[in-house]
């Protein structure tokens, strides 16, 4: 069983909305609404590809209720905590004639103590039976940023494989924690490293930088796909190489022309997510993951895929080795 964290989740309505310019009045021509929030996104990416995946995390209000009638209505399986204040709203707004993307996140509501305290207790009675734990997205406000920390090493002690796609000071924290799996995007990973990628240079050695930090291994997703440090079957102990090695891959798939970009992250993960539940090597983790990513672009919402059309997209997708083997101390 796979389980996805979202403390923040949402309603998440996109809109495509030709020639958008701000300050003017305009008509949408397409529009979707869905229960959101990263790990949301993911569990729905999940369900489609046919993994096992129950969604956890906090919701409140009628936002709340209609977040879980949502995805009790999609069939995916779901034990969320009631809060006391209203889950929020998310809109985006797709301009199909230059690909331009405007996000308004709102901020959510506060969770008291008592409440994370209860969702702690619900999220390790679920990880009882589950093999990999996904914490995804911002923590709402008033929840200090250690969370995601506390969470990894309390998953820890159950064995279960810990997943983490976050950004700032949470994502710093966790990385203390020495999550298995952390997926940034550029910026994130930016943020979490302590400086700008002027160049490619640049972003390989962050990779190595996250894996020192504490990452058991990083996946730092770009528009063309990602970069990512694994570690390798036969590299490691027990096959004469270094206890602590990784091996860097560039994982490319060719540009196409993007209908909504939001939520490709979040379908990458949950790709990347799958396929390692299902026991594949590094190498196919990462093709499908970037596969997953590129299809979700070809549609309006997030964790929204056709799993036939990733299988097409798999055999386009390119897997170079940057480096031989790095040991990390």
């Amino acid at each position: 069983m796979i389980i996805t964290v979202t403390l923040n989740a949402a309603i998440d309505k996109s809109l495509s909305v030709p020639n958008f310019r701000l300050g003017r009045r305009h008509r949408s021509v397409e529009q979707t609404t869905l229960a959101g929030g990263k790990g949301v996104n993911i569990a729905r990416a999940l369900k489609t590809l046919g993994q096992p995946v129950i969604a956890t995390g906090l919701e409140g209000g009628s936002t709340g209720t209609r977040i879980v009638e949502q995805l009790t209505a999609e069939s995916i399986l779901n034990d969320f905590v009631r809060i006391g204040e209203e889950s929020r709203t998310n809109t985006a707004v797709h301009d199909p004639t230059d690909g331009g993307q405007t996000e308004i996140n709102e901020r959510g509501p506060a969770v008291t103590d008592q409440e994370i305290e209860l969702f702690r207790e619900k999220l390790l009675y679920l990880a009882r039976g589950a093999a990999v734990v996904v914490m995804a997205g911002s923590l709402p406000h008033g929840v200090a940023p250690d969370l995601y920390s506390d969470l990894v090493r309390d998953l820890h002690r159950l064995d279960v494989t810990t997943v983490i796609d976050a950004e700032g000071e949470p994502l710093r924290q966790a990385v203390r924690a020495e999550p298995h799996v952390i997926s940034p995007n550029v910026l994130e990973a930016e943020e979490l490293v302590g400086h700008e990628f002027n160049d490619d240079d640049d972003r390989v050695a962050a990779m190595r930088e996250m894996a020192l930090l504490g990452a058991g291994e990083a996946i730092m997703t770009t528009p063309d796909g990602c970069l990512a440090s694994m570690r390798v079957d036969g590299e490691g102990s027990g096959s004469g190489g270094p206890v602590n090695a990784r091996t860097l891959f560039r994982v490319e798939i060719e540009p196409r022309e993007i209908v909504a970009a939001v939520g490709a992250g979040d379908a990458f993960l949950a790709g990347f997510v799958a396929a390692r539940y299902a026991g594949s090597g590094a190498e196919d983790c990462l093709r499908f993951g970037v596969a997953c990513g590129a299809e979700s672009t070809q549609r309006l919402g997030a964790g929204l895929i056709d799993p036939a059309r990733v299988e097409r997209l798999v055999a386009e997708v390119e897997v170079t080795r940057v480096q031989a083997p790095v040991e990390v101390p």
